[in-house]
């Protein structure tokens, strides 16, 4: 595997600290490793060599390749499976009966390949049963790498990914597909979810209306301390009051530098308690 000089993985930080807030100082031996396979595809010998042809990549493709390479994590349906238990014990019981319209907005920012928005949705159908059919509450799913909106969009997952789902679940929101240990979600789960691509760096977050629950998770951890805290700002800014904000277990929002109130580890809410 090659290994990176200090001034091109500098270079590499300074790139996507600038345009994505991502911070990867700490992450030489990561780049290193996903990057060396992409660079050994087209030839190159050194990371300078591979940058310059991002660089001058006038379609832009290049470009998306390796922001997937470095930002895309391993995930799995239900992780972190205590939120969508906060979720449906709590924050839904809290939340619908204000709603008049029936209009749920959730929104679900960094979704990877997919299987946040749809476990999200999947719990939604869960927790309204037959009622479902009166509510709006599609759920919306973006991410800055197209690669990865390409994948959640196909919805076709190994079994593996499927391992912390009930058995029911299983059976009621995927179907398998001959041939393979891969299963599809199911259309009208696929229906409930609306991707899109979108960077969360933007100044200015382009919604037309606030929403009730937002996920974050898994996403701040490349950010710097100033990054992360306006993000979870903007993110304020969109929520509706008594709206709620999820995040990694392994993250955390400084209690003082921010209007959000704490209501436990990785849950905070707009409006008091």
């Amino acid at each position: 595997m090659v290994k990176i000089k200090q001034d091109e993985f500098q270079r590499i930080v300074a790139y996507m600290r600038d345009n994505y807030g991502i911070n990867l100082s700490q992450k030489q031996t990561l780049v290193e490793g996903r990057l060396w396979s992409v660079i050994q595809k087209h030839g190159f010998k050194t990371l300078n060599e591979y940058f310059e042809y991002v660089m001058n990549d006038k379609t832009g493709e290049e470009a998306k390749t390796l922001i997937t390479r470095l930002t895309t994590n391993y995930t799995y349906f239900m992780r972190e499976e205590q939120h969508y238990n906060f979720l449906t014990g709590r924050v839904l019981p809290e939340l619908t009966p204000r709603l008049r319209e029936k209009d749920l907005r959730i929104w679900s920012a960094g979704c990877s390949s997919g299987e946040e928005p749809y476990t999200t949705a999947m719990v939604l159908d869960d927790y309204f049963g037959k009622s479902k059919q009166e509510w709006d509450c599609k759920v919306l799913a973006t991410d800055i790498s197209p690669q990865v909106l390409q994948m959640a969009k196909e919805a076709v997952y190994p079994e593996e990914r499927l391992k912390n789902l009930p058995p029911e679940w299983k059976r009621r929101y995927f179907e398998k597909i001959k041939g393979t240990d891969s299963f599809h979600v199911r259309p009208e789960i696929q229906h409930e979810v609306i991707f899109r691509s979108f960077n969360l760096m933007e100044r200015t977050f382009p919604f037309r209306r606030k929403f009730h629950v937002i996920f974050c998770r898994n996403v701040m951890i490349y950010f710097e301390k100033e990054t992360r805290d306006a993000l979870v700002e903007r993110y304020y800014d969109v929520l509706e009051p008594g709206g709620y904000l999820f995040i990694g277990l392994s993250e955390t929002v400084s209690k003082t530098d921010t209007r959000f109130t704490f209501v436990q580890p990785s849950i905070y809410k707009k409006g008091a308690l």
